[in-house]
């Protein structure tokens, strides 16, 4: 097993490998080799259909052909997804409850070069506000493997969220992904870091380095963004009274402020948010933007310290 893998990746191969299984048709806006849906048209050539440069469009055949009783993924990058079907997926396909999966695709500032115009970090917070739809960004390809599963089985509008970037493993072969359900990395007592996507590699490593330090930190990850677990949650801030959430996306409307809203109304502790802070992203290579923008363990560690201290 290599080191690392993009989510994307593993969302291609998952396609391929349940299509097998389930009578699943998969759509494209014409990006199919970056989606990496490429791994399942091949595999199944007659359940796939390239819609072309028209992510609106292809949203309204996915609802369409939903209707029928099929079960469809649709897929582009989550800019357009997001951004530019944005209607069509409230009215056409959350509206009336149609089981169509969105398979976003380089989400986030870890797209790179392609720049702000590309770099969604605001898909989290539209896709959360509207009703009838489950919200999943997975952290590692193990996990994006059975939150591709989870969405099969789901009866129901799914937005999946997935990177462009290799990012390490943090699961192997035995994970069991549970829709809706945050998953304890990391027991501690003094703090919770509680983070999503590939953020949650850094939490961990944050843990590490504040472990140096003489505090336990506790690490959440939440895959499932809506429906939250408010119970894990809760929890947490009732055992360590202090909540750092991490996420690669703007911290308004995304993971820092689902969390926020149910420690707000069950039970308030100090918390901090770290993610995109009112920006938009520029062009660059992955790991040098994630650093610009605080997205790395030292910044969730620094902000756990001023947490604490306060």
């Amino acid at each position: 097993m290599s080191e690392k893998k993009a989510t994307r990746e593993a969302y291609g191969e998952a396609l391929a490998e349940f299509g097998g299984q389930y009578d699943i048709i998969v759509l494209d806006a014409d990006l199919s080799k970056s989606t990496k849906t490429d791994t399942f048209k091949k595999k199944y050539p007659e359940r796939f259909i390239n819609c072309g440069i028209a992510e609106g469009n292809m949203m309204a055949v996915a609802a369409g052909i939903a209707s029928t009783g099929k079960i469809v993924f649709a897929s582009t990058f989550a800019m357009f997804a997001a951004g530019r079907a944005f209607e069509q997926i409230r009215n056409s396909i959350a509206y009336p409850g149609l089981n169509v999966k969105i398979g976003a695709t380089h989400a986030g500032i870890s797209i790179g070069e392609d720049g702000a115009s590309h770099q969604s970090v605001e898909d989290i917070s539209l896709m959360r506000t509207i009703p009838n739809m489950v919200v999943i960004s997975p952290a590692d390809a193990f996990e994006s493997r059975g939150a591709v599963l989870a969405a099969i089985k789901h009866n129901g509008p799914v937005y999946l969220r997935f990177g462009r970037l290799a990012v390490p493993y943090i699961n192997d072969s035995s994970y069991k992904f549970e829709l809706g359900k945050g998953v304890t990395l990391r027991e501690g007592s003094d703090i919770t870091i509680i983070a999503t996507g590939l953020m949650v590699k850094q939490a961990l490593d944050a843990g590490e380095v504040l472990a140096g330090e003489g505090i336990n930190a506790r690490v959440i990850n939440i895959h499932t963004i809506k429906p939250i677990d408010k119970e894990i949650i809760i929890k947490v801030a009732r055992e360590t009274g202090a909540i750092v959430t991490a996420e690669e996306h703007s911290i308004y409307g995304g993971l820092g402020s689902a969390v926020a809203e149910v420690i707000s109304e069950n039970c308030p502790v100090k918390m901090k948010r770290v993610g995109i802070n009112d920006k938009f992203g520029k062009s660059g290579k992955p790991l040098p933007l994630l650093e610009e923008y605080g997205l790395t363990a030292e910044n969730i560690a620094v902000n756990a310290r001023k947490l604490l201290n306060k």
